[in-house]
């Protein structure tokens, strides 16, 4: 049998197997190509079949979206207008899911279903893929809020019967397939790695010179920066559902449920009794901060306890016992109390020592680190007469968890950490954007700290914000864009300041924010589907003064005239709808003289 050829596999031609392994085709498709089972697939096959895939689990991903925004909310929405429970409650647990719907439903699947369609003229999915760059911005706002989403959909379900009802009632549907609405919430936290995996793939598989590799090369660096702050929330999401079930076990009396702690381990114990020789049916929970010290009591529902002691991490010490009648004992001691307890095994008594161990070990770690660090650096550090002159000892990335500088937190994502070639301090990208020639390693630039490079050339750093990935060139839009100009800005309650707007043509749903025309980079972003416009003056604002909106972000603009503010709202109202907006017209005759309004309709 001949393989398929690209545009059969294109137009959907399909084949299965019944039980003897004879192909069996579509009886209205006559045509003489056959699927071989015996032949293996060719790259162009593998490369249509991770589009497929795409496709398929888009197509999957909006319809849970579709749930999410269009069950869920509307369903407790409706209800809070009726004053049943508060309206700001549904928006901070779903966060900005309804402009995570409209672009995929309206935007990237039908570009993907569109592609499909072309693929044997057509076959790359890189350059659909760049298009949802520039909303990854949405994703990170929804991972953000990912905690207390959760925390807050657990308080309104205990406290309000309502509330709960109506989840119930959606999660009992057949369309939720049996899952809970935190499950299908996790949906868009999960959905930025897929994208991640799936381009990896299309990449191995993609030959050097094909012209859609800058492409795919391009998007999966930009996603795989999203993906690793979205992991991050599905292994907080894994520990908060534990904590969950535990609080339920502990008959929802024990406040357990919060971020900070973390789920270690937990099983049945012996507990030693100092007066007489028995040994009492216990349960422990440890968590990174604190053991649960449990009694199990009666229940038909499942497993349940009541928590008889609570231990903190806090200054606990282990010990290995040795107990002639009671073999596989040990000993935990804490501020609260003391425990002798006995394992079922040799085996599971050393898995509980080395989780004690280990937590305690880790707990030090976070409480002390940074205090450590800067103790060691005091014995070891480089003085400054020898600072550029001789290697400094690197300070461990795990001996902190904090910039050694301004002192804020790392993460995977948007802090990481660097070491100053000079001091070998720990410091974010935000402390060490300096090089200077380092003595010791040949008059070569390097990388160092501010107080470094102060140190070495004399000169003052000033602190300023680096720019973000997904910022772009002010004059590489302001030429062919939809709308640009000047607009007073301000955000929450900070001071108004004059700032360069362009919503440009490549990316007519995104406003983007510059200091001045000329600026190579934008202040930042904000990507305009789903933000709600309110164009009414209050009296503490500017006069021409409007409005975007969306969960708790508002961004508040004012234009020069009554007439400017109303060709930016003409455009702004169709983006923030989804639709791809015009260039609003002017009349000659009232357009500003005032140059810094002149480039505020197409052309520049």
């Amino acid at each position: 049998n001949d393989t398929w050829t690209d545009q059969e596999l294109a137009e959907g031609w399909e084949a299965t197997l019944d039980n003897d392994n004879d192909v069996r085709m579509k009886p209205e498709l006559n045509r003489n190509h056959t699927l071989c089972t015996g032949c293996p697939e060719t790259n162009e096959q593998k490369l249509f079949k991770i589009a497929s895939e795409l496709l398929q689990t888009e197509k999957a991903y909006v319809a849970r979206l579709n749930l999410l925004d269009q069950v869920f909310c509307a369903k407790l929405m409706e209800e809070a207008n009726k004053g049943t429970f508060p309206v700001d409650v549904v928006k901070n647990i779903f966060s900005n899911i309804v402009s995570i719907h409209a672009f995929h439903s309206q935007f990237l699947l039908p570009d993907l279903e569109k592609r499909m369609g072309e693929w044997s003229s057509t076959p790359r999915i890189g350059d659909i893929l760049q298009k949802l760059t520039p909303f990854l911005k949405m994703y990170a706002e929804y991972v953000k809020n990912f905690d207390k989403a959760m925390e807050l959909l657990k308080q309104w379900t205990d406290r309000s019967p309502q509330f709960k009802a109506i989840i119930q009632e959606i999660q009992s549907q057949e369309v939720c397939g049996c899952l809970t609405l935190q499950h299908h919430m996790l949906e868009p936290v999960q959905r930025v790695p897929r994208y991640e995996m799936l381009l990896k793939d299309y990449l191995k598989k993609l030959p050097q010179d094909d012209p859609d590799r800058r492409d795919a090369e391009k998007s999966l660096e930009i996603i795989a920066m999203a993906a690793t702050h979205s992991n991050s929330a599905i292994r907080k999401s894994e520990n908060l559902k534990k904590l969950l079930e535990i609080y339920e076990m502990l008959g929802e009396e024990e406040d357990i449920v919060h971020p900070s702690n973390e789920f270690i381990k937990e099983g049945h114990i012996l507990k030693l009794a100092a007066r007489n020789t028995s040994a009492m049916e216990r349960y422990l929970f440890l968590f990174n901060n604190m053991l649960l010290y449990c009694v199990p009591k009666f229940s038909l529902g499942g497993p349940k306890y009541t928590v008889r002691t609570r231990i903190g991490i806090d200054g606990m010490k282990v010990l290995e016992t040795t107990n002639e009648d009671y073999p596989h004992t040990f000993q935990v001691s804490g501020k609260e109390r003391m425990l002798e307890l006995q394992a079922s095994s040799e085996q599971d008594k050393a898995d509980w020592i080395k989780a004690f161990q280990e937590t305690i070990e880790i707990f030090q770690q976070k409480n002390e680190s940074f205090k450590n660090a800067l103790k060691d650096v005091e014995e070891v550090s480089v003085s400054k007469a020898e600072l550029g002159k001789r290697a400094p000892r690197w300070i461990r990335d795990n001996e902190v968890t904090m910039c050694m500088m301004c002192k804020e937190p790392f993460n995977a994502l948007t802090r990481r950490r660097h070491h100053c070639r000079a001091c070998g301090y720990v410091v974010c990208w935000k402390c060490s954007d300096n090089k200077v020639p380092l003595e010791y390693d040949g008059n070569k630039m390097n990388k160092v700290c501010r107080d470094c490079f102060s140190i070495l050339t004399g000169e003052r750093v000033a602190e300023g914000k680096k720019k973000g990935i997904l910022e772009i060139e002010a004059a590489q839009f302001s030429g062919s864009s939809i709308m640009c100009g000047f607009l007073q800005y301000c955000e929450k309650n900070k001071p108004w300041q004059k700032v360069w707007c362009v919503i440009p043509e490549k990316e007519c749903l995104v406003l983007y924010l510059y200091g001045a025309p000329q600026d190579v980079k934008a202040q930042c972003t904000i990507p305009l589907l789903g933000y709600s416009v309110d164009d009414t003056v209050r009296p503490t604002e500017p006069p021409a003064s409007f409005r975007l909106s969306q969960s708790k972000s508002v961004h508040n603009f004012a234009a020069e005239s009554e007439e400017l503010k109303q060709r930016w709202l003409k455009v702004i109202r169709v983006a923030v709808t989804g639709e791809m907006p015009e260039c609003p017209q002017t009349n000659e005759t009232t357009e500003p003289k005032n140059t810094s309004f002149i480039m505020a309709h197409r052309g520049g």
